[in-house]
């Protein structure tokens, strides 16, 4: 399947549950945002059906995404259940990792591949200030038992908010020298009604990052996952450093993905505002080739590159990331 841009799209973002068990300051308000009723969200089973779907239309990939997918009940058997469809070969999630502790032996062994994790800075203080209400120590034991399970690569995502200090950094260094994790830069994307502001950019974090003695940032190959990362390596270190830029060097050129929201809207880009709505048509009776179409439609409406710019100059949003599943 190829947009309108020649890329090909293979890569569907599965958002579970719009539901979070933490309020981070630059997803959501301290009070949440309105909840999906129980009918108002797919199934599991409309979810399995779609990507079966879609899994015969040149999709192999998908990350599972919230909300925290982690809160929705079933997951574990929903894993495994598109473990099952031999065409999707790479299955991820994206996390905060506060029940990973529990849950990442079941993840494993019910076929994912892999984890990404909410990391944004490693102070227990401002960890609760900037989830509002998060528990680090939660979060960190997610993250070991992600490694003792094997859900590898772990990356943890940073957002470059102006909440990240000088001592994270510092600990991020000292980690991918004693863990094969990937540590991923995330410049600060301003939408929806955020209680932080934009931290560091990328240059000034890899300078900081150069700052500590243990040798300069080098390019190294990208790893699994294909993502718009951009990595570096330390010398001597077993893990790496990524860099991801949606403001700065915009990578929608090389942009694979589809997003399917919680209430069942086909998304064609994060940043817009354009959906195409699958959940009516399955529960009005449409057959795989006119669910299969719906998809090709959103293919068809995926903008060449988003207008996302500078807080005062950005789009306005009509969802929250929360309910996007970014």
């Amino acid at each position: 399947m190829f947009d309108s841009y020649n890329r090909q799209i293979q890569y569907l973002r599965v958002s579970v549950t719009d539901r979070c068990n933490f309020r981070c300051a630059y997803c959501m308000p301290a009070q949440g945002v309105k909840l999906l009723s129980h009918d108002e969200i797919l199934s599991y089973e409309e979810f399995l059906r779609i990507i079966k779907i879609l899994s015969k239309h040149g999709v192999n990939k998908i990350r599972l995404t919230g909300g925290e997918p982690l809160v929705r009940k079933g997951i574990v058997q929903f894993i495994q259940d598109i473990t099952a469809l031999k065409a999707i070969t790479d299955l991820s999630m994206t996390t905060n990792g506060s029940l990973l502790f529990d849950m990442a032996g079941q993840l494993k062994a019910a076929g994912l591949s892999r984890v990404n994790i909410s990391l944004d800075t490693v102070d227990p203080e401002r960890f609760r200030q900037i989830t509002r209400g998060g528990n680090l120590d939660q979060t960190l034991k997610g993250i070991e038992a992600a490694f003792a399970v094997g859900l590898t690569p772990v990356k943890l995502n940073i957002v470059l908010t102006n909440i990240i200090t000088k001592p994270d950094i510092a600990y991020f260094v000292e980690l991918v020298h004693r863990q094969p994790v990937s540590v991923r830069f995330i410049e600060y994307m301003p939408i929806g009604e955020c209680q932080v502001g934009a931290g560091p950019g990328i240059e000034e974090i890899k300078e900081l990052i150069n700052s500590f003695g243990r040798g300069s940032l080098k390019s190294a190959l990208s790893i699994c996952g294909n993502g718009p990362a951009k990595y570096y390596t330390l010398p001597q270190a077993i893990g790496t450093f990524g860099f991801i830029t949606p403001i700065s060097e915009h990578f929608c050129g090389i942009c694979n993905r589809i997003r399917l929201t919680a209430d069942g809207k086909f998304k064609p880009c994060l940043l817009s505002n354009q959906e195409i709505d699958v959940k009516a048509a399955l529960r009005n009776g449409a057959s795989d080739d006119e669910i299969a179409k719906l998809f090709y439609q959103t293919i068809a409406n995926k903008p060449q590159g988003h207008s996302l710019k500078n807080a005062d100059g950005s789009t306005r949003f009509f969802r929250k990331m929360s309910q996007i599943g970014g």
